[in-house]
């Protein structure tokens, strides 16, 4: 999966839970999908506060995910992301998942989000303000 260098990578840490094991007693790969969604929410919402961010509804078009080793229960993880391509009503969006204590990688993902209206649930062209907040750093 490529790579990015003009936009600013968010980073949130998560500890695996037992809800989060399947029966192979690792993460299971349908939960590495929710930590890619959280991870892009959570970018979201630092980037646009409540009272900024209901004028606009992401949905998914398509996930790409790539698993490389797994994670185990307490295991913490940190989960990179940062914006890729964006055009017309679509933004690229790349996930990376490594385990914090040592960095190795275990998941990576590519997703194409689509902006859509609240009102009318179609597509809405991506505004270059709204591009250079997901690019900036947000604290």
């Amino acid at each position: 999966m490529t790579d990015s260098p003009v936009s600013f990578r968010f980073s949130r840490l998560l500890t695996i839970v037992e809800a989060d094991i399947d029966e192979l007693n690792h993460v299971n790969n349908v939960q590495y999908v929710q930590f890619v969604q959280d991870t892009a929410a959570a970018h979201w919402h630092a980037a646009f506060p409540a009272g900024e961010r209901e004028q606009y509804i992401w949905v998914v078009l398509e996930h790409r995910v790539r698993y490389h080793k797994p994670a185990f229960l307490g295991e913490e993880l940190r989960c990179t992301t940062w914006i890729g391509e964006v055009r017309g009503a679509q933004s690229q969006r790349f996930v990376r998942i490594e385990r914090a204590t040592d960095g190795v990688l275990l998941c990576e993902a590519e997703t194409q989000w689509v902006l859509l209206d609240p009102g009318t649930q179609r597509p809405k062209r991506v505004t270059p303000e709204v591009e250079q907040r997901l690019r900036v750093a947000v604290g």
